[in-house]
């Protein structure tokens, strides 16, 4: 695939411009994103610093360090910096909501049927610790279009519905769901919507104004390939004093008539009454422009053909195993670069993980859902046509 990104590097250059193990494919960044060597030098660069004069670097160097990364963060975001809280990642993000924020009870907390373990057992512990029930709906998961998740959606929220929560991108099967629209529908109703966006910056296209959800957190450690240990919580309007912090340090009295103004720590009083927990290594939120700028320097859009046709090659290869039923909506607005593929009914899933590690050195994941196993396949820049071939080949062996 000949691809030319937007500063004139082919994919070769692109490709050794990342941290990658030669002796390993590499086809799961939606779990994890390898870095660009920029952003490791980085990392490298603050913690080295951090570790030389801890002091200078904590209370003289790290607030420019902050605000540059927030702004930065706030514009590929396309949303205002003060309303982005830093956070460790998608799960403290979400913590931070269902820990603190208070609901109404009697009622009830709904989420999809296909949101990440986690998530769900999440708010089961913040739905039984305020008397609320939780309720799951089915989701349309090859929906042929947008229109049937909204509509599986609306027919689920009642009366009794205080808050919905669900994943932008669904992890199991990579399914997009159409975010702005079901915001709209929670908040037309009165509903609390939350979003896990854990796989969405720097996969999909991500607008949170417009998105206006009332909180939404992710990671930056995924698509975006910032280290990990980055990620953030968005709070959209009206929202901004619904929450408590997590850990009570010196942010905890914020400054009331300055609460949106920046301060001398790279944050503002409102930001910080969450963010400040005490010392600890900021360094991956203050590395997030280099991932901004690595991959804006190759040029989004540019990326995102890359990426569609090495999508569009894996239909067109795994199409060929006929055992293996396609587990991912086609429509262009329902998928990114996740592809799933259901294995059949008899594969075990702990042989399978260990055959395509440990005989083909393959990084990619084998999903277990109530409905049967998953492969699930990330393609991003740095991916090749050839890594494709080679796991369909090593799927192809394994299969009786």
């Amino acid at each position: 695939m000949d691809t030319r990104f937007a500063n004139g590097w082919t994919h070769a250059d692109a490709r050794s411009a990342m941290m990658l193990d030669p002796q390993v494919m590499n086809l799961n960044t939606g779990s994890f994103g390898p870095l660009p060597k920029v952003v490791f030098e980085r990392v490298t660069q603050l913690r080295r610093r951090l570790a030389e004069e801890p002091m200078d670097f904590l209370l003289r160097e790290m607030g420019g360090h902050l605000w540059h990364a927030r702004e930065s963060l706030g514009s590929f975001l396309h949303t205002d910096p003060r309303r982005l809280i830093f956070t460790a990642n998608v799960t403290t993000s979400i913590n931070m909501i269902a820990s603190s924020l208070p609901l109404p009870a009697p009622g009830e907390i709904l989420l999809t049927d296909h949101e990440y373990g986690a998530m769900h057992w999440c708010w089961e512990r913040a739905a039984q610790r305020q008397g609320l029930a939780l309720r799951t709906f089915p989701l349309p998961i090859l929906a042929r279009e947008p229109q049937a998740i909204i509509d599986a959606a609306c027919k689920a929220m009642t009366a009794r519905t205080r808050l919905f929560f669900f994943s932008h991108v669904l992890s199991p099967t990579g399914l997009v769901l159409p975010a702005k629209e079901l915001c709209a529908e929670a908040r037309r109703r009165g509903i609390l919507s939350v979003v896990d966006g854990a796989h969405a910056p720097a996969m999909v296209p991500l607008d949170l104004d417009a998105i206006a959800a009332d909180f939404y957190g992710a990671n930056c450690h995924k698509w975006m390939l910032a280290p990990t240990g980055a990620g953030f919580l968005h709070i959209g309007r009206g929202n901004e004093d619904r929450l408590q912090p997590l850990q009570v340090s010196w942010g905890y009295r914020p400054d009331r008539a300055k609460l949106d103004d920046r301060d001398e720590v790279g944050s503002t009083p409102r930001i910080r009454f969450h963010e400040f927990e005490g010392t600890r290594d900021i360094c991956p939120w203050l590395a997030m422009p280099a991932a901004i700028e690595f991959q804006q320097a190759l040029g989004y859009d540019t990326i995102r053909a890359h990426n569609e046709r090495l999508v569009r090659h894996v239909h067109a290869r795994f199409a060929g195993i006929r055992v293996l039923s396609l587990a991912t909506p086609t429509h262009p607005e329902l998928h990114g670069f996740l592809t799933a593929y259901r294995l059949p009914a008899n594969a075990d899933g702990p042989t399978w993980r260990q055959a395509i590690w440990e005989r083909f050195r393959i990084e990619v994941p084998i999903v277990e859902r109530p409905e049967g196993l998953l492969i699930r396949i990330s393609t991003h820049f740095y991916n090749t046509v050839e890594e494709i071939d080679r796991l369909a080949a090593a799927v192809e062996s394994l299969l009786p």
